[in-house]
């Protein structure tokens, strides 16, 4: 009999992973928001890991609750996810996957490209995935890792972002809209710079958001979360006295105004 797989989060896309876990004969304890892990763990002490599926902005205060026994088993899967949200927790080497893939209500799961993931546990995700025909692809290192973090929230900030002025979808987007786009791309690497505290290869990030714009094309650029990401992108501009005058424009033509 396999160990257990804890799912933290069985939304949308906490579900995905816990059928790719059952198809792979693993039985799957979830937890949802009303229940005490540390209840949950007293039960499950030796999961063969805890993959933790909630919302970016539910991630911190999950981290901070998280049973001591579940630390070393985690599976990281949120947006905007870069080393320092679990480096602040003490935590060391999680799986981490960067998901290319789309679930909502009543459809099946549309991929975007191959969902990359590394980590102790990168395998078994890998292949959870792939019995839903989700593709996924092992990451060797850190290194490569903290690239495909970064593609994903060029990806996520910039469409979300520059779509709250044009709308549209990603094709849309950089062929209409060019010069928005890559000014908004600008500002969004300005900030992913000072998240992870070192210069980056921007050709080679625009590059890979570009290979995931022509994975799906079609896809629309502005999500409900839009006004949230820009308001959480330009607090950490604040925080780190960077000018993101495309970020700012934007924002003082969306965003109601406190004054």
């Amino acid at each position: 009999m396999n160990k257990p797989v804890v799912v933290i989060g069985i939304g949308e896309i906490g579900s995905v992973f816990a059928r790719g876990f059952l198809r792979l004969g693993y039985p799957v304890v979830p937890v949802m928001r009303d229940m005490d892990m540390g209840v949950v763990a007293a039960d499950v002490s030796e999961p063969e890991m805890v993959i933790v599926a909630v919302a970016e902005k539910d991630l911190h205060a999950t981290l901070q609750q998280l049973p001591d026994v579940w630390r070393d088993k985690l599976v990281l899967l949120q947006n905007e996810l870069l080393p320092r949200d679990w480096q602040q927790h003490g935590l060391e080497t999680p799986t981490v996957i960067s998901v290319w893939f789309e679930k909502k209500r009543g459809m099946d799961s549309k991929v975007v490209i191959a969902s990359p993931v590394c980590g102790p546990f990168a395998d078994e995700v890998k292949q959870a995935l792939e019995t839903l025909n989700i593709p996924a692809s092992v990451v060797a290192d850190a290194d490569a890792m903290l690239r495909e973090l970064v593609v994903k929230n060029l990806y996520i900030l910039t469409t979300n972002i520059a779509g709250l002025e044009c709308g549209g979808n990603v094709r849309e987007l950089w062929l209409n809209h060019n010069e928005l786009a890559c000014s908004v791309a600008g500002d969004v690497l300005d900030i992913q710079e000072f998240l992870v505290g070192e210069a980056l290869d921007r050709t080679a990030l625009v590059e890979g958001m570009l290979a995931a714009f022509d994975g799906d094309p079609e896809h629309g650029c502005m999500g409900r979360s839009a006004p949230a990401r820009l308001q959480r992108a330009l607090a950490i501009a604040d925080e780190a006295g960077l000018e993101v005058p495309a970020l700012r424009r934007i924002s003082a033509a969306a965003l109601p105004s406190d004054k």
